[in-house]
């Protein structure tokens, strides 16, 4: 029900109420009504340059700031509208071609309406903040006009009219009233022609009844048809089901159909069926796994059929199977281009496999018990299937086509067709893309999104992106992996540079000490202070000091860089901080958290300049025991900025006998102390493959690959850094028990470890004891081979990878037991000595700066519904970036290596029946080599056995000289 009123004391009619009445059904079944008012007004501008009347009209205060008309008074004619014209898209418009949207030059002069921008958000909040972004951004003229709250285009709901109707009658609505208000608008002005107002929408029926009215409108392939380009663009739109599916009605289902929402939840709170994130292997794309918590290991997913749809990382409900259906692992290394080669693209009705249907029964579930209780190598283990999918992880993906998929391959050609995309994440099925540039695709690298996955389809349909450039160059490849990893690589916008201090790189610590600036900081500045980094460092986080005191103790500090000085909660710079989370490091490049003004400049703790700082300061004693410790906002300077050898030889020079040079000895004494002590509490020694790529200072080419030196001066950093992060998370914890930023690592489960455990006890005789982490760190020291020094290193590569990863919190979500770090054997943790390039430890400067009652704490920290958000994003984008990194070492690896023969040491990793894993620790990757890999041209795959209980293949492979030898592994 709406009724429509003067506002109270209005003696205009401007502003009517509306009242509308919600019922809402309660739990306990009563019906309550929700009555919502709504002021109706008419001075909501249309923000048109054309129209002059609305500049007098915008209210201040309403929704946006006062500002200067987003619409252009000259808008971009077409074909069918020489005069100009402005859009209006329907929420359909934007489902299904954001990315077209988003393309630079494309649409301009847009009309967001919001009737539309709230359905895009209850549809799609990913795609409502892309949205919301392009509102933002100043050259695409995109205008949100409050349609619902304007009187003359307010709609109210009809009795029997579903929401969908009512909101495109609002569409169709805003758009007369525009048309009608411009013509107003330009009526007094005789030389200014009119622009049209376009409804752009695929809702045939919503089209159809705008034609009826007299309402100009379009869908979106004819009008991106009629644009420059338009071949590129309309391969950006995805395709409606009605278009894929030529034979409707007669397209054969190929997967189940999924259980209903209903079914799914009562399944999962009955016990039969199972709730959990979707993980395919590497190795075999048919095959995945799902960890739940009902079960001490994960459940096997086998075939295109039980997987039924599911792309890896989908939130998935699954069902037990049978137990004569359960299976051992795969040992068979089997990639998309083995099992879809030749494969039509065009052809939707692929022969299927045997679709499994039996139902799970509860009796199922104790059985799972008892197996996962056995060791499973070689043994039929718990196989389930997917029957339902809660959420999915469906992003943009970059890949290449398949050239076989291709049927011209012309470049001129701009027929449309249906290609094959071979993701390069070898975990994502090909996807079905149609597209009018198949050609001139060929050979590049490329971004397409995934916009269905039908049940009569063998494959998810999507649509193309753009092109990121040639395969194999240095552009493509590192645009592509930036995007695989969701590092967010676009400039910082104006309204982040706008935080910016005014003064730019002329910023400097005030000198009058009376200055607000230097309120409650430590004069800290006689102190002899140095960093210690990785060569060529420039966002210098931390610096430190040591003297010996009378007492013959040792006063110690850390100094963070004071970023959280400069960015302050919910300004624009730190929204963007927050989003980007930390600074990505590449191999020839580095995308950072903050603009480089402040990391490179202003907050890095440079040599001989003043900066402010974050200290953390100590008594220690001999034994590097803390006598007492105390946090402060502080300024220093920095005596000297030292790389990591550099450093080293300053302290193994006895000729160098001056305070500083002491002070670093003396952090290496404690450093050492500290250490063996973390060590006897059972912190792991842990490894990882660690290169550096030596590229060509201009062109930034590589041109060698070493490994990475570590130096008593790296643990020197590591244990003191440490230190600071456990006394802060303690005080910042005490200061807020529920709400305190930290980071915890769990303990593994004990099956993480069967694998590598049961792989050294058959092929080495060793004993990997997994009770705590004590017995770990122990029993991988004795994980030795006189033999071969590298062997232990690699047992710690392989037993880092058996781990839980580590991940931010917020306190109040976990009890204090679960707050330990497992790695380091440490009761509390956090992220506290690197706010340049993290934005977790900036959350801890601000934590502690309220702990010490240096400022008061930002609303947004006092929040534990806030602060998971920032924890869950901060995980990602954490996780995204060690991987973006890696993947950019391998990328230039491979580029250094191209066209060399070399003779380096290899270590077998793993072994499948048809393949084995090669580790190389000189330039720190790792590769699969298949058997067909050994086989000359036009030769058969090498003959081989394989013994998966014993852990080796054994390969009849051909010699130098041409006979036939036997390599077992």
């Amino acid at each position: 029900m709406t009724s429509l009123k003067r506002s109270h004391g209005s003696t205009t009619p401007t502003t009517t109420l509306s009242s509308k009445t919600y019922l809402r059904t309660l739990k306990s079944g009563k019906v309550q009504k929700i009555v919502r008012e709504l002021y109706l007004r008419q001075d909501i501008p249309c923000s048109s340059q054309l129209c002059t009347a609305c500049l007098d009209l915008q209210p201040a205060g309403f929704h946006q700031k006062r500002s200067s008309p987003r619409l252009s008074a000259t808008p971009a004619g077409a074909k069918s509208y020489p005069e100009g014209h402005y859009l209006i898209p329907d929420t359909n418009a934007f489902l299904s071609a954001m990315d077209l949207f988003e393309s630079e030059g494309v649409f301009q002069d847009v009309v967001i309406l919001q009737t539309v921008l709230e359905e895009v958000k209850n549809r799609s909040l990913p795609l409502y903040n892309r949205l919301v972004a392009l509102t933002k951004n100043d050259d695409k003229r995109f205008y949100v006009f409050f349609n619902d709250f304007r009187l003359e285009t307010y709609v109210n709901r009809e009795s029997g009219e579903t929401i969908n109707d009512r909101n495109d009658r609002a569409v169709r609505t805003a758009c007369q009233w525009y048309a009608e208000h411009l013509q107003q608008a330009v009526k007094a002005r005789k030389s200014v022609r009119c622009p049209s107002v376009v409804i752009l929408s695929d809702d045939r029926d919503c089209l159809r009844k705008a034609k009826a009215d007299g309402i100009a409108c379009s869908n979106l392939e004819d009008y991106v048809s009629g644009l420059p380009d338009a071949d590129r663009l309309l391969d950006m739109v995805a395709s409606s089901k009605e278009n894929r599916v030529s034979k409707e009605g007669k397209a054969e289902m190929l997967y189940p159909e999924y259980l209903s929402t209903s079914a799914m939840l009562t399944g999962v709170k009955n016990g039969t069926l199972h709730q959990g994130v979707f993980n395919v292997s590497q190795y075999n794309h048919l095959e995945g796994t799902v960890h739940v918590p009902a079960f001490d290991r994960s459940l096997i997913i086998q075939g295109r059929e039980n997987s039924n749809r599911a792309v890896s990382g989908d939130v998935v409900v699954i069902e037990v199977l049978p137990k004569d259906q359960w299976k051992a692992p795969s040992s068979k290394v089997i990639e998309e281009e083995d099992v879809g080669k030749n494969e039509n693209p065009e052809n939707e009705d692929d022969a299927a496999e045997a679709i499994v249907t039996q139902q799970e029964r509860k009796a199922l579930q104790e059985e799972v018990k008892r197996v996962h209780g056995r060791s499973t190598e070689g043994q039929a283990q718990p196989t389930a299937k997917v029957v339902g999918i809660i959420k999915r992880n469906w992003r943009q993906y970059v890949g290449h086509i398949d050239r076989e998929s291709v049927r011209s391959r012309a470049k001129e050609s701009r027929a449309q067709q249906t290609v094959f995309l071979v993701p390069m994440d070898k975990r994502v099925p090909k996807i079905r893309v149609r597209t009018r540039q198949a050609g001139s695709l060929l050979g590049q690298r490329v971004l397409v999104t995934i916009d269905s996955w039908d049940r009569e389809s063998r494959y998810p349909v999507g649509h193309f992106i753009r092109s990121l450039g040639e395969l194999e160059t240095k552009g493509a490849e590192t645009e592509a992996l930036l995007l695989e990893w969701d590092v967010q690589y676009r400039p910082f916008p104006k309204t982040v540079l706008d935080c910016l201090p005014m003064e730019g790189h002329d910023w400097k610590v005030p000198a009058s000490l009376d200055h607000p600036g230097w309120q409650g900081r430590k004069d800290l500045r006689d102190l002899l202070i140095c960093s210690i980094d990785p060569p060529g460092c420039v966002d210098i986080d931390d610096a430190l000091h040591a003297k010996k005191l009378p007492n013959g103790n040792f006063e110690v500090g850390v100094h963070i860089a004071d970023v959280s000085h400069f960015v302050k909660p919910g300004n624009a710079m730190d929204k963007e901080a927050s989003l980007r989370g930390t600074t990505v490091y590449l191999v020839d490049k580095r995308i950072d958290m903050l603009p480089s003004l402040l990391g490179t400049d202003l907050c890095s703790l440079k040599p001989y300049v003043e900066r402010y700082a974050f200290s953390v300061i100590w008594e220690l004693n001999e034994n590097a025991d803390i006598v007492n410790s105390s946090f402060t906002k502080s300024v220093i300077r920095s005596r000297e900025a030292f790389a990591y050898e550099a450093a080293q030889l300053r302290i193994d020079d006895a000729s160098q006998q001056d305070e500083l040079t002491q002070g670093m000895r003396h952090l290496m004494m404690l450093s050492k102390r500290l250490r063996a002590k973390r060590m006897e509490a059972g912190a792991l020694n842990l490894a990882s493959p660690e290169v550096r790529v030596e590229t060509e200072s201009e062109t930034s080419d590589p041109v060698d690959v070493k490994t990475k030196k570590l130096l008593d001066t790296n643990q020197l950093v590591e244990e003191f850094m440490l230190l600071a992060n456990i006394s802060v998370a303690a005080k910042n914890y005490s200061a807020f028990p529920q709400t305190a930023l930290l980071r915890r690592h769990a303990a593994p489960p004990k099956t993480n470890f069967e694998d590598l455990s049961n792989q050294l006890k058959v092929k080495k005789n060793m004993e990997l004891k997994t009770d705590s982490s004590k017995h770990l760190a122990d029993s991988l020291d004795t994980c030795a081979d006189p033999a071969n020094p590298f062997f232990n290193t690699l047992v710690r590569i392989l037993a880092t990878r058996c781990m839980m990863s580590a991940e931010y919190f917020c306190s109040g979500t976990q009890s204090y037991p679960e707050f330990r770090h497992y790695g380091l054997a440490s009761e509390i943790y956090t992220h506290f000595t690197s706010p340049i390039r993290r934005y977790a430890d900036l959350e801890a400067h601000r934590q502690l700066a309220a702990a010490i009652e240096y400022e008061p704490l930002d609303a947004s920290l006092t929040s534990k519904t806030k602060l998971e958000g920032v924890c869950k994003n901060i995980n990602v984008r954490h996780r995204n970036a060690q991987m973006a990194g890696r993947a950019s070492v391998e990328y230039y690896v491979g580029q250094a290596l191209k066209g060399r023969v070399l003779e380096e040491d290899g270590f077998v990793m793993r072994v499948f029946s048809n393949g084995f894993v090669v580790f190389v620790p000189r330039f720190g990757i790792e590769g699969l080599i298949r058997l067909r890999d050994m086989a000359g041209e036009g030769e058969r795959e090498p003959e081989s056995v394989f013994n998966a209980e014993e852990y080796w293949l054994e390969i009849q492979a051909k010699g130098e000289s041409g006979g036939w030898i036997f390599l077992r592994r």
